[in-house]
Parts: C-alpha cells; structure tokens; sequence
C-alpha cells in the first residue's frame, strides 16, 4: 500500500491486517519455534505499520506491535530475569538513514567534539548473555523480550567456543570483579546448517528455513546432547559489569573487544574501527558483496559509538540504545501485491508466467515483476491475483515469488490458468513428457526470433552497441528481419527507415555489426542460443572442436568427453546441429564472414593436455600488474575454471592486495594461494 495516498479507510485496515500477521508471526518466532517469515520481510511489514501509525495516530492501539518492547519467552525452560536488560537496536536500512542516527545523537550531545566507531558484522544467529562468577560461566540465557530470557546453561555449557572458565591469566590480578555478563551471538556456519537439513531431510522432518531459524531452535532443545551434535558456534560482542559505574576494565568497545580475546572468546575477526561516518559507509558498502564469501550468515552492520563514556552520556530511548544501530543490508525478501499475471515468451519458445506486482524495494532496486517460472509452480504456490505475496531476489535479473501470504487473501482473488495457445503468436503450446516448461514450438513466432536476436547482439555474444530491445522489436514487428542472420544485410538506408533512427545513428549501428564479424568462434557458438550453453561452456567446446564443422561432425558420446560438459548439454548440442533450419542458419552466417573457426588449437596443445586443465581457481584482491580479467583469461587459455566463491572445490587462490574474507575462508579449507609472481611462473613452467 502506498503511505503517502492511503486513505482513513484503506489505512485502518491495513493496519489491521499487519498487526494481525506480525503478532501471529511473533507468537510463531518467539513461543511456538516454527518461523512463518523471514527477519527482513518482518522488519519490512513492521517499518510500514510504523508510517501508517505515524500518519495516522488515531489508529495506535495498545496492543500494536509498535507499542510492544519484546514477546514472552516460550515456557519449556525456566524464565529468568536479566541483570542488565538486553535492548534491541533501531534498525537503518542505507546510508541516508545513517546520518539521520548522527543528527540525533549529536543533538543529545552537541559539545562532544570528533568520535571514533566501531563497526561489527551482525551475525544471524541467536542473542545470548552469558553470566560468569569467578571466572566459571554461571548461567547461560537467550534473549527473551529483553527483560526476561530462558535459562538454557546446559546447552549453553556445549558450544565449544564459549569458555567454562575464563582465562585470567593474561589479566592483571584482582583487575576482573566478581561478576560480569558477556554478550554475543551463537550461530549455525552454513557447512552445518547445510549438513543439519540434509539429515532432516532423510528422516522427514520439516528443514530449517535459514540458520538463524535453526540455531534458534537447537538452543532451546530439551536434550543438550542433540545441542552437542549440532556444533554451534559463538562470537562475543560486548561485556557489562552489573552494578559496577567505572570503565577501569575496559574504556572503549575496541578494548572490551581486545579484552573478550584474551579472557578465551572469539570475536569476529572482521570488527574495524572507523574514525569518522564516512569509514563506516566504506566498511558497509565493501560487506555488501564480500559478505556472500562469508562461511556464515549476516544481514548487516553493528555501529557502535566506541567511547563508553559517550554511551553512559547518551543513554537509552524506551526501546533502543542511542549509540548503537543495525545497518541492514537491503532486504532479498520483501512482500508485495499480485495486480495481475501474465506470460512472456522467450527466445527457446518457453512461456513463463510473470507476476505484475504492486512496486517494492527489493535489494536496492525497485521491482514491479516476478518470475512464477510455470504451471506447476503456479499449482503449488495456489498463487491468485490480488494476493499478498513475498518476492526474493537473490542474484537473479528478475525475482521470484517464495511464497503467499494466504492470511492476507482478498474474498473477490482471481486463480490463473497457463494459456492452452501462444499469446503472441496464437500457435497451440506444447509441454512434453517430463518437462515443467510449456513451449511455443513455432519457429516463425516473432517472440521467439526477437529473444533469438536480442541474445546474438547481447555483450556476453556478439556485442553489437546500439542495437537494444526496442530497436529489435521493431525490425521484427516491421519484417525487416525474419532470422538472425539478416541482422547482416542491414544497410544505412533500410535502418533510416525506421522510426527516431537518424543518418549518424545508422552508419555507427553499421559499423557495429561489421566489427561483430570479428567476434571469437567461443562468443557465436555462444550466440546461437543453444539450450544450456553459456558463454563458459561455449569456451571449453570450442576449445575442444575448434571448427564448427568439426563440432556439427561430433557425436554426443565425442562431446561429453569435454571437461565440464554433461550428457544433458552434450545432447542439446547434438541435436541442434542436425536441425535443418540451423544448418542454413550457419550457412548464411559463414557467407556473411562470422568466425566459426578458433586459434587455440594452432599452438597443438589440446585441452587435455594444458597446465590448468581440471583446475579451478578464485582471485581476490587487487594484483600488482594484472588486471582481473586478464588473470582470468590467463588461466582459462590454460585450460582452467575461474569462479567467484572458495569452496572446498577451489585449488587456488590467486592473492592481490587487500584481499578479504576469500583469503580466510582459502585457509580454513587449506586452499594453496598464489601470488602473481607465482601465477605468471607456473603458466612459463
């Protein structure tokens, strides 16, 4: 719903239906263990319940979730009250929302002169405190609303990175007061969290929904031993001493930070600290991306004024510290309303249904439409126009829709059904045997040949500038082309044609598709568009046959001896070749000038036999003389894989400057790094 238009009318309901989703959510979460949305669409539906109260005050209510510091702990285990309160942090979800937490904390203490942060990843995991006395660890308790969490210390006592006994040795003696409380963060790593629904799986129990679900769940297990077996691990924040007011311990977060080292608790590694606003938005734009090379999850920033001084000065609202904030990445989930559906034809023929839904910010950008990829997913969503829906965007172009949120359906929803005829070129669609994909199988189908050009002309292919999608639709709408081989008989006078086409803009589009007839073989076998061959493929088969009448000769059983390519692929490809149609197609395309012969085979080194064949490498950080790309050519002309993540499939790291948490995870999975130096002289050797 859009705040700013909503009417008195349109605002009192919605505001009904969110406090209704996000209490049952909350009852879901904290009491019952069995998770029905993800923290960020929670937090998204929260943030629009606050605008509409705020535009509306007449509509506040004593049990609105605004209104509410935290939720009852479950009762399985005993209800224990925390010595020092556990406040959640106000949440900011960009940089602009950053420097509006400045303001208001300037304004609290506007003589403080320059202040240092300290910023920490914030681990999706589960809040703990944890009580030692002496030195032995006392107590163990979760979060809870805050005031009152669970005692959990047995299960607590089996996470091996929280220490028994505190290491004091390191201290200066009497220097630690009897009694303090640490607090930090227990999580699944992804490995296991991976390893835990596998398991759970085979026996047929529901899996988690994400790692914070499932440490959430393993902490409070009735049997620590099944806690025991599922590994959690534990980074320490901050340490409070009950009813102690000097800083003598520690003066600052980065001390107590260095002080939770040496009492025997890890800490993240990746905490820095960061003397002006201006830091923080570095360190919070380069996690961004490095966080997906993380071996466990976070979905944002800490910001902590580091001077406890300055804390104490700044206090705390009803609800959060003023000193603190999460900076949220921008969310990959996020709820929104279904307008309408409808089908889209690709350039295989396949129709996707597509999602037309109300505008939502989703992951930096503002998204109208999402994927419901085809009938059967359409089937087991029960998905209908006018529902509420969450769309996720995790990497692809277009999102898709993760789930209904059956809750909010209106009475008067629309089902929908796939088309029994093409919407574009009204042929009869076909779904074959063991396929979820319902296809447009004529090949004349204007939407089937412009997603055929629009592929051919894309930058990954042929990389002809200037000829974007409008211009496509337009030379197939008019018949100007009726193949992707007439792209090559267009003229300067043929492209005057055309509307909002000038003389100047025709010759430079000529010029670009003359200069596309020197593009390699690997960039138009990839052009082609045959099923399942990407720009990686396309490389390692040409490198293989490196004509293309040696790779129309080939068997399937000849081209799946290539490295990297499977039976699936090895039989589209296969098939393709000995289509008529396609034959002609690369006929025309030959006379036309286009490259279908490559230059690897010349230097009489087969694939099999180059220096990095088998071999996967990932680059990380800035290299001294070498260019990215170029490192990535390199290793490929060698006959290796370039990735973006380690793994334990990885068996290289080639490191350059500031290289970040690739390099961590490389040597925890004992991957063997190289330098540049060291790169350049195993290609010599």
């Amino acid at each position: 719903m859009d705040v700013v238009q909503a009417t008195n009318t349109e605002a009192k309901q919605r505001v009904q239906e969110l406090r209704q989703l996000l209490q049952k959510a909350s009852l879901a979460y904290y009491v019952l263990d069995s998770p029905i949305m993800e923290d960020a669409v929670y937090d998204q539906l929260y943030r629009e319940l606050q605008q509409l109260e705020n535009q509306y005050p007449e509509l506040v209510a004593p049990d609105s979730p605004t209104q509410r510091v935290g939720e009852k702990p479950a009762t399985q285990f005993l209800s224990v009250r925390h010595n020092v309160p556990l406040y959640s942090l106000e949440n900011a979800f960009n940089i602009d929302e950053l420097k509006a937490w400045f303001g208001r904390w300037r304004r609290q203490a506007p003589n403080v002169g320059e202040v240092e942060y300290v910023c920490e990843l914030k681990i999706d995991g589960s809040a703990l405190a944890l009580t030692y006395e002496n030195g032995i660890l006392t107590r163990g308790a979760t979060r809870g609303d805050g005031v009152m969490g669970e005692d959990i210390t047995q299960n607590v006592r089996t996470i091996r990175s929280i220490p028994l006994r505190l290491n004091l040795e390191t201290l200066r003696e009497n220097s630690l007061p009897e009694r303090i409380e640490v607090r930090g963060e227990a999580f699944l790593p992804l490995e296991v969290f991976k390893q835990i629904n596998e398991e759970r799986q085979k026996v047929g129990e529901a899996v988690f929904a994400n790692p914070r679900n499932a440490a959430a769940g393993t902490l409070r297990q009735l049997d620590s031993r099944t806690v025991a077996r599922r590994r959690l691990d534990f980074f320490a924040y901050t340490l409070h001493i009950p009813g102690r007011d000097d800083a003598s311990i520690a003066n600052t977060q980065w001390e107590a930070l260095e002080l939770l080292q040496k009492l025997g608790f890890r800490v993240n590694p990746n905490h820095k600290l960061c003397p002006s606003l201006e830091d923080v938005a570095q360190y919070y734009e380069y996690w961004d991306t490095e966080r997906l090379n993380l071996p466990y999850m976070t979905d944002g920033v800490v910001v902590k004024l580091n001077s406890f001084k300055l804390q104490e000065q700044l206090g705390f609202t009803q609800k959060f510290p003023r000193w603190a904030i999460a900076l949220k990445y921008a969310a990959e989930e996020a709820p929104t309303r279904v307008e309408n559906i409808a089908v889209n034809v690709g350039r295989t023929g396949a129709l996707t249904p597509l999602a037309q839904m109300h505008p939502v910010l989703l992951a930096g950008t503002t998204v109208s439409r999402a994927t419901l990829h085809n009938a059967d997913r359409i089937a087991q969503l029960d998905i209908r126009i006018g529902d509420t829906v969450i769309v996720r965007k995790a990497g692809e172009i277009i999102p898709e829709v993760v789930r209904v949120l059956k809750e909010l359906r209106p009475e008067n929803a629309q089902s929908f059904v796939m088309p029994s005829h093409c919407p574009v070129c009204s042929s009869a669609v076909v779904r074959e045997m063991g396929e979820a994909v319902t296809r447009c199988v004529n090949i004349s189908c204007p939407a089937i040949l412009k997603g055929a050009i629009e592929h051919w002309v894309s930058r990954d292919a042929l990389d002809i500038k200037g000829m974007g999608e409008k211009l496509v639709h337009q030379l197939v709408d008019k018949g100007v082309v009726h193949s992707v081989a007439d792209v090559y008989n267009l003229t300067e006078e043929k492209l005057c044609a055309l509307e909002r086409m000038g003389k100047k803009l025709a010759q430079k589009l000529v010029e670009a598709i003359a200069q596309s007839k020197n593009q390699p073989w690997s960039r138009v076998l990839y052009g082609l568009g045959i099923r399942h061959v990407g720009s990686v493929n396309a490389q390692l088969l040409t490198q293989k046959f490196p004509t293309v009448e040696q790779l129309a000769q080939a068997s399937q059983a000849d081209i799946e001896t290539v490295h990297g390519i499977g039976e699936e692929i090895a039989q589209s490809v296969h098939q393709w070749f000995h289509i008529s149609a396609n034959q002609t197609l690369i006929s025309r395309l030959k006379d036309a000038g286009l490259q279908f012969a490559g230059a690897v085979e010349q230097t009489g080194v087969s694939h099999e036999h180059q220096k990095f064949a088998g071999k996967t490498f990932v680059i990380t950080g800035t290299l001294p003389t070498l260019k990215r790309d170029e490192a990535k050519e390199l290793i490929q002309k060698a006959g290796g894989k370039v990735t973006d993540s380690v793994s334990k499939k990885t068996d290289f790291l080639v490191v350059g400057e500031e290289a970040g948490s690739k390099l961590v995870k490389a040597q925890e999975l004992g991957v063997r790094q190289l330098s540049e130096g060291e790169l350049l002289e195993l290609l010599e050797d």
